[in-house]
């Protein structure tokens, strides 16, 4: 094929793409690239470089690069048609992997934003009273993020699943209420009733609407009341300097830790090193932590070593074994799977 072929082909798919704030693009003709800040014209972009210049564009000539899925891909940026209305929601989404119920293994979670905003999220699952969040970050506009997959026969232990959402745009826009809201799941869903087609999603799926109503901004007013007032002089007379007694939960919590024994968190580099040093500087960490754990009195540390070939595990319980105060137990499965040794430090073990 001709160059200048090539380039026409290009071109007429780039054409075809739609360009959206918070885009990250590199320019085609050139070397370089950025993130699309604002919408000059319809023809124009403003793209911001990495050393924070902002750089006009032609909108022809960039290149999007999506790292994730876009949902609506005919949508034009709501900056460039703002009379255009379309039907803002966001949804949490529950795809089995099989349409018929009794063939229902795994469950895949997402969280699916059809609307014009950037979100960030956080995603938390019920453990005994409280919440434990396994998931947070940012979603785009009009994508779908795979947040979790869980196995159906478990769905006791995931059944309730709180989504809390924040909402913004990369240029002026009507401001949104936080959203927080909980799910809870249980088997009688799954009923062929409840499952409706979706076009991006291979099996029917289970859908709750976590954001429906999307307000102007002249919507949100706060008015202080005299409630406030009072609540406003409690702060005037806080006193950060002042000792606050702690209930035995709290202290607790304050006495954990969690240490990451993966090599690249330990590392910024390990190229050229063998499997076994790579154990062996995994293991020394490991020791350190754990000394330092112990003669603080911790209450608990977690060590996180993944699955793997289950060597570096093995290493570990090995050591573990020297310290019979220790009470040494898998972590939480349901934040680590197989992936965690949990060590509960007792008052005997500090030196």
């Amino acid at each position: 094929m001709k160059l200048s072929c090539l380039c026409a082909s290009v071109l007429k798919q780039i054409n075809e793409m739609k360009l959206r704030i918070g885009d990250k693009v590199t320019f085609l003709n050139e070397k370089g690239g950025g993130t699309v800040v604002r919408l000059k014209d319809k023809d124009t972009a403003i793209v911001e470089d990495v050393d924070g210049f902002e750089i006009p564009y032609l909108i022809k000539y960039l290149v999007p690069i999506h790292n994730e899925l876009v949902i609506n891909k005919d949508a034009e940026n709501l900056d460039i048609e703002p009379e255009r209305s379309i039907e803002e929601r966001v949804y949490f989404v529950i795809e089995p992997d099989h349409e018929l119920p009794g063939l229902m293994n795994e469950l895949q979670l997402y969280i699916y934003n059809s609307s014009s905003y950037n979100m960030h999220f956080s995603y938390s699952i019920k453990d005994g009273h409280l919440y434990q969040t396994l998931k947070h970050g940012e979603i785009g506009q009009f994508q779908k993020l795979a947040i979790k997959k869980i196995n159906k026969r478990n769905l006791k232990e995931y059944a309730f699943h709180k989504i809390d959402l924040l909402f913004y745009k990369n240029t002026h826009y009507p401001a949104q209420l936080p959203t927080a809201e909980i799910v809870h799941l249980t088997e009688q869903l799954f009923v062929k009733n409840n499952l409706i087609k979706h076009h991006e999603f291979k099996y029917p799926i289970l859908a709750f609407p976590i954001k429906e109503n999307f307000m102007r901004a002249n919507q949100i007013k706060y008015h202080m009341t005299e409630y406030d007032m009072e609540r406003l002089k409690e702060l005037k007379e806080f006193n950060p300097d002042k000792k606050q007694s702690k209930s035995s939960s709290d202290y607790i919590a304050t006495k954990e830790k969690e240490v990451d024994l993966h090599i690249e968190v330990l590392l910024d580099s390990y190229k050229g090193m063998t499997n076994a040093q790579i154990i062996q500087h995994q293991l020394r960490h490991f020791q350190k932590e754990l000394d330092t754990a112990i003669s603080n009195n911790f209450y608990k540390i977690v060590f996180i070593h993944g699955v793997g070939n289950g060597r570096l595990k093995q290493e570990i319980l090995a050591i573990l074994r020297n310290y019979p105060e220790l009470q040494v137990q898998d972590g939480s499965f349901k934040k680590y799977g197989f992936g965690a040794t949990e060590v509960i430090i007792q008052s005997t073990g500090k030196k």
